[in-house]
């Protein structure tokens, strides 16, 4: 079962429908009990929040996450050292411009304060 169908059918118990005829449930039904409709509508806020995830990550570039491959870190270090700008570069290679920075300070070519993105996982600055 799609997720989306899933949702529609808690949707619909939770307001006290037949998710398949539409028609009012019967009085005294268990989906009346607060527990129950709790859990229904934890049910439809957790698929929600399923469907915003794969949205956010269907926007995210090809190759985020992935290994680097020689020949991809080869491409990169050819068009760094052309002076292509970096946006161009996360663009051509599906990654982020966080991504193809991080990759360049790794490699030496980048110092921490040259980058326009942060380091997520680096030392954090002092409070």
């Amino acid at each position: 079962m799609q997720a989306q169908r899933a949702q529609q059918i808690l949707q619909s118990l939770v307001q006290g429908t037949d998710p398949f005829t539409g028609q009012e449930l019967p009085p005294g039904t268990v989906l009346q009990q607060a527990d129950v409709l709790r859990a229904l509508l934890a049910g439809a806020a957790a698929l929600e929040q399923l469907a915003a995830r794969a949205a956010r990550r269907a926007q995210l570039p090809r190759n985020i996450g992935r290994a680097w491959t020689e020949e991809e870190q080869s491409a990169l270090l050819d068009a760094f050292h052309s002076g292509e700008p970096l946006t161009d570069i996360a663009q051509r290679h599906g990654r982020t411009l966080r991504g193809i920075e991080a990759r360049l300070e790794k490699l030496g070519l980048l110092r921490s304060e040259q980058r326009t993105t942060r380091d997520r996982f680096g030392p954090r600055d002092p409070p």
